[in-house]
């Protein structure tokens, strides 16, 4: 067992993680992911983060576990992983001419049950999106994993018009907060 677990099975999270050059693990996180009533995007994300690293450590006392989550925010509201094509459909929609944010969370679980915690937040502009665009990006299959319904690494990037932030926080792992946390328990 590597001396860092990271509690994820995002495959994106997976291969940012990489260009730190450490080894890790992999043991994905099995938490409840649902919003509590009165939460704040950035709350939800930093809670996420927390928590599906609490539950890997919790298996895995003697060993840094890190998590992550990334949540997509409109007026307030918290756009998480589409249930179906339906679903997919009105969050883009509703993203569609906007500028929303992308909150994209940290949290290294120390051995001992120590817990830090790092958040980005990234504008993201939007153009507007035909409904082709939208129904034909649904069909892909692309946007039903993926809080807000896409991915800025495939084919919804070019849907941007403007980015102020982290796009590795977009994409799901902010690799400057994870290197801060990573660097500051000495892992590389």
């Amino acid at each position: 067992m590597s001396n860092l677990i990271l509690a994820s099975a995002s495959p994106r999270r997976r291969e940012l993680l990489g260009v730190f050059g450490i080894d890790f693990d992999v043991r994905p996180a099995d938490i409840d992911e649902s919003v509590i009533t009165g939460e704040t995007p950035a709350d939800y994300t930093l809670r996420l983060a927390v928590e599906k690293a609490q539950a890997v450590a919790g298996e895995y006392g003697d060993s840094f576990v890190l998590g992550s989550d990334t949540t997509v925010a409109l007026q307030g509201d918290c756009l998480g992983k589409p249930a179906d094509a339906e679903g997919a459909r009105g969050m883009l929609e509703r993203l569609s001419g906007t500028v929303h944010e992308v909150l994209s969370a940290v949290a290294l679980v120390h051995p001992g049950g120590g817990v830090e915690t790092r958040l980005s937040t990234t504008l993201v502009d939007f153009a507007r999106l035909p409904t082709e665009w939208i129904r034909d990006y649904i069909a892909s299959g692309e946007p039903m994993d993926k809080a807000g319904a896409y991915g800025i690494q495939g084919a919804a990037g070019v849907w941007v018009r403007r980015l102020d932030g982290s796009y590795t926080g977009v994409v799901g792992l902010p690799l400057f907060e994870t290197g801060e946390l990573l660097r500051h328990a000495r892992l590389c």
